[in-house]
């Protein structure tokens, strides 16, 4: 089992957490904290193997803690939960190391992908002696040939943001198989009109491609899949 300690000052957004992560197997909840010293004890204490970290505290940011637990030689893995969208936030959360960043409003099957993919991380760690370059490629996902080619953010259209724009294509670079704009929007927690947007500008950009099919009431929809 992996042990998870949840980081939230939020009591509702924790127990949000909590029922999700009771539903994926193989993990198990070490402990809820709501203040950064909280977080800090129980991770010193418990010796957890994964931090689900917001990043607003009453009392400081997680950042704080993410910089404490690494200068500490922590060997606990951090996958961050926030509603902060800010593009230098995402680049100072990845200079931390994390394992992944997640923005709230929190979605089942958003975390699920996370945690799941975590644990085939941490098993392929596990069947290594040695390291050839072809095993650091495994284990490294953002080397991953399989990932859609990443999208240039400097100059993005008015409407459109980095994170979402981020969050949609890793969608597609997990999968083969067509969804509409309905389906993704409830995979990354955004509205059928919004996923729509950045949908139809990764259609212009090359990204992906539609195709036209009609529902059992006979309603025709868009359904995008990456391109080849």
């Amino acid at each position: 089992m992996i042990k998870v300690v949840i980081a939230e000052d939020d009591p509702q957004i924790a127990e949000i957490q909590r029922r999700f992560l009771e539903r994926i197997e193989g993990f198990e909840l070490a402990g809820i904290a709501h203040r950064l010293e909280e977080a800090e004890d129980l991770i010193e204490i418990l010796s957890p193997d994964l931090l689900l970290l917001d990043i607003q505290f009453p009392n400081g940011t997680g950042f704080d803690l993410l910089r404490k637990l690494r200068a500490d030689n922590s060997s606990i893995d951090v996958i961050m939960i926030t509603a902060a969208k800010e593009v230098n936030t995402l680049r100072e959360a990845l200079h931390g190391g994390v394992f992944d960043y997640i923005l709230k409003p929190l979605v089942f099957e958003r975390l699920q992908e996370t945690l799941q993919n975590y644990q085939q991380h941490l098993q392929k760690l596990h069947n290594l002696d040695t390291l050839a370059q072809s095993d650091v490629d495994k284990v490294m996902p953002r080397n991953s040939p399989a990932e859609m080619p990443p999208v240039e953010i400097t100059r993005l259209p008015k409407g459109i943001d980095a994170i979402t724009l981020e969050n949609i294509s890793r969608v597609f670079s997990q999968r083969d198989s067509a969804l509409n704009a309905e389906e993704v929007g409830e995979i990354i927690g955004a509205s059928r009109t919004t996923a729509r947007r950045y949908l139809e500008y990764l259609v212009s950009l090359g990204k992906l491609n539609t195709e036209v099919s009609y529902g059992s009431v006979g309603r025709p929809e868009r359904r995008y899949q990456r391109s080849n």
